[in-house]
This record gives structure tokens, sequence and C-alpha cells, in this order.
């Protein structure tokens, strides 16, 4: 099973041909984000039999320079609210410096598939490609993660996140919930949560090798 596997399946659904239509007419009118060659970066970066851990974001970033195919990253320039109070939650986790980067490839590199559920948003314009059908093509993403016969870490912030939580296998895999990041609800147990190290406990318990989150 590969990702291109996966997407040529759902290519042959009504509502992929739907959605890839729709795109079509959004690029032609709009500035849409991430550019074309970077909306599918999550699985070029991170290939089926890699994925040891999902973290799960909504929508991609709405402002220039930022997004880039995978959630809570940014390709360069200030970090937003959430990925701030991510790093606060990775410098008391791990007791590491902050980080100097926003880019966080080299967790995907190392099987942490940074996906989310709606892969494209207009400029500005957060949630606006919401119900055009990304999040039944996402929601096969998680199923066909489910199937693996590998133990996965998914870690899920926030209500969003966690409905994919009747899709998963909590007696297989290992489910981390908290709330998001984001500043109105980080305080309320997202902070002290200890995502990185818990998740790592759990690779190396099912003989995986650990995350090296240095950034």
């Amino acid at each position: 099973m590969t990702w291109e596997d996966l997407i040529q399946s759902e290519l042959e659904k009504a509502y992929f041909q739907k959605l890839v239509q729709f795109l079509k007419e959004e690029d032609h009118k709009n500035l849409v984000l991430p550019t074309k060659d970077k909306r599918l970066a999550c699985f070029k970066l991170t290939p089926y039999e890699h994925v040891k851990v999902v973290i799960i974001g909504q929508d991609p970033y709405h402002n220039i320079g930022q997004a880039h195919g995978l959630s809570f990253s940014v390709e360069s320039g200030d970090y937003p609210p959430s990925l701030k109070n991510i790093y606060q939650e990775y410098c008391d986790d791990l007791n590491m410096p902050y980080p100097q980067t926003g880019n966080l490839s080299s967790w995907a590199k190392q099987g942490v598939l940074l996906l989310n559920t709606v892969l494209t948003v207009v400029v500005h314009q957060p949630m606006s490609h919401q119900k055009k059908g990304w999040e039944g093509f996402t929601l096969e993403v998680v199923k066909k993660i489910n199937e693996k016969i590998e133990p996965v870490v998914f870690i899920l912030w926030g209500a969003h996140a966690q409905s994919f939580i009747p899709y998963i296998n909590d007696q297989k895999h290992l489910i981390l919930k908290a709330p998001h990041p984001s500043p109105l609800s980080a305080h309320r147990g997202f902070f002290g949560s200890k995502p990185f190290t818990r998740t790592n406990a759990f690779l190396i318990k099912h003989h995986q090798t650990p995350i090296d989150w240095k950034l």
C-alpha cells in the first residue's frame, strides 16, 4: 500500500472528482494556499510504510509564506500562535531550547505524518475550503493508517482532531488527546500534556525508533 494507491482509488470516486473540479475553479479565481506543488507534501515526506505518528490539524495557515502542506508547520517567517504554544510545550516536555525554525519537515521525514483535514485554503480566508471534499479523503487516510500492523501514535489536539477517534483502534494504537494549542484553549490542558515524551515512550515500548524531535 502506498499513498499513490490511495489517491488513485479516491480519484475514481465522485466526491473526489468534484473536489478536483472545485480546486481548478478556485485556482483560476483565487490565490489558494499552499501552492499546487506543496498540497500533498505530507504524503511525499512521510510514505505510508514509514508512518509512526500522526498529528492532525484542521486547515492550512492562510497567510502568504506559511502553509507548505504540513499541519502546524510554517515554511518561514513568524510562528502562528498555535505553533508558539506547541513550542512552549516542546521546551517544557523535552527540556530543549526554543526552536529557531517553524518548519517541521524534519519530523515528517522521521515518520510523523503532519496531516491537515482540509488541505487547501483561500488566502486570508480561514476554513474557506471546508466541506468541499477534503474531509472524505483525509478520513480514508486515517482509516488506512488504522489498518497498519505496527502500532501508531495519534496526537489529537482539540475536538476537531478528536472526531477521528471512532475510526482508530485504541487497543492497538495510542491516542494522545489534549485541548487544541490555540491561545483560546491551550491553558485547559494542552500545557503539561507531554505529547513528545509520551510518543517516544510508546514507540520504544513497541520496538520502534523514537522520534528525534530536535529542531
